[in-house]
């Protein structure tokens, strides 16, 4: 233990010399968090929406009225002409356009359909799909005030007023797990397990890719060390390192965002410690096919970005090909993200979530073994 020690401190000493590697690793983090928490978001909202009110009736000036009042759609002004709809979502200061018929209101009155027409611009599709959800929500609310009116008015009118209810069915809708639909709380748990990666795999590839490109791997390993105590301490500080990562990110997931933890923090280290198997194999693994850091740099990231964008981090791996959502079983990052949302925002255990813990566990015993017996083989 003490020649593993001795490494570690060395690790530690060589790694903090440049005063540098404090902010990339501790400062940098909480900084990736902020970005994530508030910039990288899946809320639509305020979407630029001009109207052209061919009608100019007192039920089309409410109809409008009621869109932005949602809170969905910012009111940018009122069009005269098809051209300046055109000229309106070309130059994109408005991302959608209202047009209400000139029969709006009569048509109405004579208990007619009237069909409004909405223009997007389909360039940020997400957007657009969210603006034609949003405007079906507001027209549906619409038009049930509509016809509960309308009922109401005929029941009286018959002298039926008071025997007996509105015969309505509507959903009660309720969000479990985020009540408000807050894309931080989505974000912010799969931040702590993208940041754990980077950092663990891109410090390990980096260290040991040092100690070549310098010429004291060599001074390594004719010292009386053996391979697994020399890979032992390589690793422990990048493990330390981790932790302390993921305990900063929690404190301010919790304290600034409300993140509503209520699942077990230790289920939360059992996970990162199944997690760091495969991180720091794949750092390991990439540090003997590398000559030097830039070179193990551009692999770590060739890897990364990959393995981010196949977890279900940002898009449903639902909605993926099919070959790809194959392949994705292979991504350790996926299985954390289940585990890491379910215990933050479900309060789930480890029964529920058993499956995720036991594929991480294979492909992280796997991937570690594999680059443990190719490092040694190199050092050798």
């Amino acid at each position: 233990m003490g020649r593993i020690w001795h490494i570690t401190v060395k690790e530690f000493l060589q790694g903090f010399r440049d005063r540098r590697m404090f902010g990339i690793i501790f400062i940098a983090p909480v900084i990736q968090l902020f970005l994530f928490g508030y910039a990288v978001t899946n809320d639509v909202k305020n979407i630029n929406m001009a109207v052209m009110d061919q009608d100019r009736s007192p039920e089309s000036r409410k109809l409008a009225e009621a869109i932005f009042r949602s809170g969905y759609f910012s009111d940018v002004g009122r069009l005269e002409s098809s051209e300046e709809i055109e000229g309106a979502l070309v130059h994109g200061w408005a991302k959608a356009v209202l047009v209400i018929p000139a029969d709006f209101a009569r048509q109405l009155d004579r208990g007619e359909t009237v069909a409004v027409q909405l223009m997007v611009d389909g360039v940020e599709s997400n957007t657009a799909l969210v603006a034609v959800g949003y405007l079906g929500k507001i027209l549906a609310v619409q038009n049930q005030a509509r016809i509960v009116a309308n009922l109401t008015r005929l029941a009286a009118s018959k002298g039926l007023a008071g025997r007996r209810g509105l015969p309505l069915v509507f959903p009660e809708t309720r969000y479990r797990y985020n009540p408000e639909l807050k894309s931080s709380f989505f974000m912010v748990p799969a931040v702590l397990a993208m940041i754990l990666m980077i950092i663990t795999m891109l410090l390990t590839s980096l260290a040991i890719t040092r100690e070549r490109e310098i010429g004291t791997m060599e001074q390594l390993v004719v010292t009386p060390i053996k391979p697994w105590q020399l890979l032992a301490g390589k690793m422990l500080p990048f493990t330390i390192i981790g932790f302390v990562d993921v305990n900063l990110i929690l404190i301010v997931a919790v304290g600034h965002f409300k993140l509503p933890f209520v699942g077990s923090v230790w289920l939360i280290y059992f996970a990162m410690i199944i997690f760091l198997f495969t991180t720091l194999g794949m750092g390991l693994l990439i540090s003997t096919i590398s000559g030097t850091q830039q070179q193990a740099i551009f692999v770590t990231f060739m890897f990364m970005l990959p393995a981010i964008q196949l977890s279900g981090f940002l898009f449903p791996i639902a909605n993926m090909p099919q070959v790809i959502q194959w392949i994705t079983y292979l991504n350790p990052l996926r299985y954390l993200l289940v585990i890491v949302r379910g215990v933050i925002l479900k309060g789930n255990g480890f029964s529920v979530l058993f499956p995720h813990f036991g594929m991480m566990f294979l492909l992280g015993v796997g991937l570690f073994s594999l680059a443990a017996a190719r490092f040694r083989k190199t050092i050798g």
